[in-house]
């Protein structure tokens, strides 16, 4: 039973020395078009799937008045979200937040 915590205790040590080696890593820092499982390896943030069939890819955020998707727990996208300082105007409504189908239109807060 000491074993596998000691053998946790040095993996969590080591991993941040391993990953600071390499600018760029294979699970993280992901570059668009990489294959990715969830949003947070993306240096964009965005981890987007097509469809629910098709191999999920970091993409672009969007920008001012393309689709959008608000922020999601799930960490995977249809539709990604908003570039910094914009913000998704989305009717939201439970059933499009448990379904992923909330998308809106990225728009600038400050413009008319």
């Amino acid at each position: 039973n000491v074993l596998p915590a000691c053998l946790l205790l040095a993996l969590l040590l080591l991993a941040p020395a391993l990953s600071a080696q390499h600018e760029r890593g294979l699970i993280f820092n992901l570059e668009v078009g990489e294959l990715c499982l969830q949003s947070a390896q993306c240096k964009s943030g965005c981890c987007h799937r097509v469809s629910g069939l098709s191999l999920a890819r970091c993409a672009p955020k969007a920008a001012e008045f393309q689709a959008c998707s608000p922020k999601s727990i799930y960490g995977m996208y249809y539709k990604c979200p908003c570039e910094r300082g914009l913000t998704c105007d989305v009717d939201k409504t439970i059933v499009g937040s448990i379904t992923n189908s909330d998308f809106g239109v990225c728009k600038d807060p400050q413009g008319s």
